[in-house]
Order: structure tokens, then C-alpha cells, then sequence
């Protein structure tokens, strides 16, 4: 549905105050909300959400010897690893963005994460001796947050295996990749979970949750199991006070999704193209009551249900007519439509629109029950790819 949590572009709407009123900003400093600190892909999950994962909550730390051991699979490991940067090979002196990624075959397949490649022109791949080597997306799953990549590097160059079996919660592992502007370091935990659930329909679903401490950069890096093969692909962090978890998309040799990146499926998440920004950027989760809280305010009304801030250009929101929230200077709606049902499911907030949104696929259509300006209407809208639209 959006981009990101905070959308590259924001509407802009006619006669909204500059900024918040402080009648507005005491209200959603005051209201029963759950909010999002940042992560590596573009923003954590809130820390209340409920996560779907066998876990043990303080695992144990690791001891000397699965310490060395660790080290030295990080050495052997190591030489089959990339650096993924945003640009040219011949030209990369200042990349748009950098992550990581793992060889998996001698002629050169690589897995990373699908938001470390997403959009760019150029690609490069930079081996453990620093040479660099074009690159060529053959594949991506948007939802699950997998992309597989071939990379032009000479006969010989090591790679790695992918796992054969499920891992287990209290497994040590290592992760490897390029956080903080490092080349190629090692980052070793346990996995504390198998199956965990951002709480958030644009985050990949049941993922391997670690508490090695990655950091943007690392993305798309390999997680490995004691005997070095690929159980993970390293998706996006957590922030929680000090402590951080980290999240990566489990990988197995029966994977079919792997099947299907490598016959060249590129599949998108489908979208609306609707955003959620600016100072209600943190109402992804807004409770009804909640909604009911912020309505004394901004005269939202009676129902509780979903509003958004921004409509992209071009987009299937735009096309259908959704009208984005927009404030008087005293912070009171004008307009902006509230939805509360996607083909008659009931929703109540940003997050729940964005998971009945992402239940089906880009071509599909969708009736959304909306309410606007008293009156309910039953809106088509046809989804798209969420590479189609851009905030």
C-alpha cells in the first residue's frame, strides 16, 4: 500500500496547516498507540505487536568454544560473500546504497534481500579481494523480501551451501555482511526464533529471529548454521531501548520460492498506492480507541477505520478517486476519506488496511467500503505492483 513507513513524498493538501497545532500534537502525544523505532530495512516493528515464534526470551550467552568456532567459519565463509553497492562497477566511488549478499552456485547465483537491490540502475557486486563485478537481478519476491542475483565473477569463486533442514531456537549462527560501512564482518548469536511475525504487511512474514547484533548495511547477508550453510538472508533489525534482534528469511534447498526466482519470477507486492506520513506517521496500529481519541480532535467521526496523508501519482488510489486527509488551521478534517472494509473485511487502522491489501495480487480488484463526507461508498480499485508506484 505505501512505499515505506515514512513516504518519500508527502501530500501537500490546499488549506493544511504548515504544521501540527498544539490541540493536535497533545493528541497524539496522548493517545493509546503503539509506535516504530528504526530498522534496517526502513523501520521496526512495534514492540507490542504479538509475534507468531517458539523463543527463548534470554538466551544463553555463547561460550568460547562456539565463539572460535564461529571465527573460524566465518574465515572459510567469508571469500564466497559480497558487498552489494548501487552503482556501475567501473564507477563506484560514491554508491546510492550498499548491503550484502551470499554466492550459492559456481556460476555465480547470489541471494541478498529484494529491498537491497529494489529500484536501482546499476548494481555491482565487490568480492572479498575488493574487485568488483556487474550484476543482474534474475529474480525477487517483494513480500518475502528475497532477490536472486547473478554475479560475473571469474570460474573458481567459492560459494556456499543452502540449508538442508529447519533450524532449531537456541542454534548459534553467523551472520556476515557490511554494516556501518565494515567490508565483509562476521556478527554471531543464537536464533531465538523460527517463525516470527513483524506485525507489519509490508515486512516479510515467519522469519529466523537472532540476536547477532546487525546493522543497516548487513541486509541481504547470509545467516549460517554451525556447519556453514545459508539458513537465512538477513531482512531487517529491531530496535528495542539498547537491545536489538535481528530478523532474516529462512532458506532451504527445497525452497520452492527459490525455484521460482530461478526461472525469473519477479514478484511484486500489490499495492493501493496510499501513504501514512508526517506526524501521524506512527498510527500505523492506532486502536479504536485510539481513533476514537484522535476524532475529538480532527472531527474523524464516529467510525473507526483507516486514513492516510498522501496518494501517489498514477496510482490505482489516485485513479479511484481516494481522498487523502487534509486539515483547516485549527487541525479539524476537511476531507480524507476513512476506509473500513476491503471486500467486507472490517478494518480498523492503517496496519490492518495494509494486510487485507496484501492478501491478494497485483491485477486483482478490491472493493473498499469507504466513508466520505457522511456518506458510505463501495469504491473498485484495481491493485498494482508496488515497483509500478513510487511515494
Amino acid at each position: 500500500m505505501n512505499d515505506s513507513p515514512a513516504p518519500r513524498r508527502s501530500a501537500t493538501p490546499a488549506r493544511r496547516s504548515a504544521l501540527p497545532g498544539r490541540a493536535l500534537l497533545g493528541a497524539l502525544l496522548a493517545l493509546p498507540l503503539w509506535t516504530s523505532p528504526v530498522a534496517a530495512q526502513t523501520a521496526a516493528p512495534p514492540t507490542s505487536v504479538t509475534e507468531r515464534r517458539a523463543s527463548t526470551p534470554q538466551p544463553a550467552p555463547l561460550t568460547a568454544a562456539e565463539e572460535t568456532r564461529l571465527q573460524a567459519l566465518f574465515q572459510k565463509a567469508r571469500p564466497a560473500t559480497l558487498r552489494i553497492e548501487q552503482c556501475a562497477p567501473t564507477r563506484c566511488d560514491n554508491p546510492d546504497g550498499v548491503g550484502s549478499a551470499v554466492l550459492i552456485s559456481a556460476d555465480g547465483l547470489a541471494l541478498t534481500a529484494y529491498h537491497v537491490v529494489e529500484g536501482a540502475q546499476n548494481l555491482s557486486a565487490q568480492t572479498l579481494d575488493r574487485k568488483r563485478y556487474a550484476v543482474e537481478v534474475v529474480g525477487y519476491n517483494d513480500q518475502d523480501d528475497l532477490a536472486l542475483l547473478r554475479v560475473k565473477v571469474p570460474a573458481g569463486t567459492p560459494f556456499l551451501p543452502l540449508a538442508t533442514g529447519t533450524p532449531g531456537v537456541g542454534n548459534i549462527a553467523l551472520a556476515i555482511g557490511n554494516g556501518n560501512g565494515d567490508f565483509l564482518r562476521a556478527k554471531t548469536g543464537r536464533l531465538t526464533g523460527l517463525t516470527a511475525d513483524a506485525g507489519r504487511a509490508d515486512f516479510p512474514p515467519g522469519t529466523l529471529e537472532l540476536n547477532a547484533p546487525v546493522v543497516p548495511g548487513d541486509s541481504g547477508g547470509p545467516v549460517l548454521n554451525a556447519t556453514g550453510q545459508v539458513t537465512g538472508i538477513v531482512s531487517y533489525i529491531r530496535l528495542e531501548g539498547r537491545r536489538s534482534r535481528a530478523y532474516a528469511v529462512p532458506v532451504t534447498t527445497t525452497d520452492p520460492r527459490l525455484t521460482a526466482l530461478k526461472a525469473g519470477e519477479k514478484r511484486d507486492a500489490p499495492v493501493i498506492g496510499i501513504s501514512l506520513g508526517g506526524p501521524f506517521g506512527n498510527l500505523f496500529f492506532l486502536p479504536e480507541r485510539g481513533f476514537s481519541e484522535l476524532s475529538r480532535v480532527l472531527k474523524l467521526g464516529d467510525t473507526p477505520g483507516a486514513f492516510f496523508t498522501g496518494v501517489s501519482r498514477g496510482s490505482p488510489a489516485e485513479k479511484a478517486g481516494l481522498q487523502p486527509l487534509q486539515l483547516d488551521g485549527n487541525d479539524e478534517r476537511v476531507s480524507g476519506d476513512i476506509v473500513t472494509a476491503v471486500n467486507g473485511k472490517r478494518i480498523v487502522n492503517f496496519s490492518e488496511f495494509q494486510y487485507a491489501v496484501r492478501a491478494f495480487r497485483p491485477g486483482d480488484t478490491v472493493t473498499l467500503t469507504v466513508l466520505r463526507a457522511g456518506k458510505t461508498l463501495q469504491v473498485p480499485v484495481t491493485l498494482t505492483g508496488r515497483s509500478q508506484v513510487r511515494n
